[in-house]
Formats: C-alpha cells, structure tokens, sequence
C-alpha cells in the first residue's frame, strides 16, 4: 500500500487483506473492515511498541477505555476518546506506510 486511502479502497472492495501487507497493516485492515477479532489476533502477536499502539486503538474501538489506556501507556501515547478513532487510525496507517 502506498496511502491510506489506497489501504481505504482496499477495505471497501476486498473480501480479504492483501497478502502484501505486514502485520501491522493487515490488523488495521481487518479493524477498519470490522473484523476486531481477527485484528487483535494479529495485534497480540506484534511485541513492539507499534503492536501496543495498535492494540490499544483495538481496545478503544471495542469500547473497552480502560484497557485501551493501558495499550496506549505501552506504546508510549495519550490515550484516545472515542471521538478521536478514526483519526488515530488514520495516523496509525501513516506511520506503517
């Protein structure tokens, strides 16, 4: 992928990921196609500050604010509102590209 909204596209008229993309990308793929379980699958498995940034937008995606704290605190981030998702999201991708 070279943009998010290429990443965007992708989610709209795919069925699945594209093999392409690293794990990263691909948790951020399944969590935009509204697929959060497999995405924090994924998530669980990156050991890096990266993988808590992402584990924690899954978390507040879920609803779950606490544990989400908790992943952003990890990664080294302010914690997000539920408002604040999409945007985070969006910077999350940016930063994978």
């Amino acid at each position: 992928m070279k943009s998010t909204e290429a990443l965007l596209e992708s989610v709209r008229v795919d069925k699945s990921p594209p093999d392409a993309l690293s794990p990263e990308l691909k948790s951020l793929w399944l969590a935009k196609a509204g697929r959060w379980e497999e995405a924090h699958s994924i998530a669980q498995d990156i050991p890096t500050t990266m993988g808590s940034w992402i584990h924690g937008l899954l978390h507040a995606i879920e609803g779950d604010f606490g544990n989400s704290a908790y992943w952003f605190h990890r990664a080294g981030r302010p914690s997000i509102t539920r408002e604040m998702i999409d945007a985070e999201w969006d910077k999350i991708v940016r930063a994978n590209l």
